[in-house]
């Protein structure tokens, strides 16, 4: 009995110090961004290498984005997230790397002049979303479909400000907007207004006009 109270004991003590590290990474987080400036976060999968469309759609978007003004914000990992900082990078602007730590896949890239490290998932998204101006997302799997739906549903629920969602490459997003408005829409489970909260484009010029547009720098 004393032995299974031991136990209990010290399984409160860790719960408790998890508390610590998670206070600790929303600190280091808001530290390291709170003077980024108006910044766009950009999302994909990490799995593209150089040679892929994406790959290269996702550097030029994010150096013509720092040419205008905006810091750029990735995920820090390879594939998407290299592009974009690199494309940052080529065109001297800022750009944030906030890698998180897994078992395989995600190593930071070299381009972020910014780099942080998270263990919580939860906290890397507050701060993708909290320090973001505007999203951008390429093609991408869970993770990227993740970040997606979540920052709709904080705008859709009013927890944060709109601001402009951008979905890239009109043959990949097509399928799901389309079976969104057949299944969500039309079964009255989300509004119409609702389909409003994001758009598809392609032409990387245009998606940053839009941007500018709608954020004030």
């Amino acid at each position: 009995m004393v032995e299974k109270q031991f136990l209990i004991d010290d399984l409160q003590l860790h719960e408790s110090w998890r508390l610590f590290r998670i206070m600790g990474e929303f600190v280091e987080g808001v530290e390291a961004l709170h003077d980024l400036g108006p910044a766009v976060s950009i999302f994909g999968s990490a799995r593209i290498n150089e040679s892929d469309p994406v790959y290269q759609k996702a550097r030029r978007l994010a150096r013509m984005l720092a040419e205008n003004g905006f810091a750029v914000i990735t995920g820090g990992g390879g594939g998407v997230m290299e592009a974009a900082n690199r494309g940052a990078a080529e065109a001297n602007g800022r750009s944030a790397g906030l890698n998180i730590r897994l078992p395989f896949e995600q190593k930071p890239n070299p381009f972020a002049n910014l780099k942080l490290e998270f263990r919580y998932f939860f906290i890397r998204k507050v701060m993708f979303i909290k320090y973001a101006s505007a999203y951008i997302v390429m093609p991408g799997g869970f993770g990227t479909l993740d970040e997606l739906f979540e920052v709709v549903t904080l705008i859709q629920t009013k927890r944060i400000r709109p601001f402009p969602i951008v979905l890239v490459g009109s043959d990949h997003w097509e399928g799901l907007v389309e079976w969104i408005e057949q299944r969500l829409k039309a079964q009255g489970l989300i509004s119409e207004d609702d389909m409003d909260l994001f758009e598809i484009m392609d032409d990387p010029e245009q998606i940053v006009t839009t941007i500018k547009k709608m954020v004030i720098l």
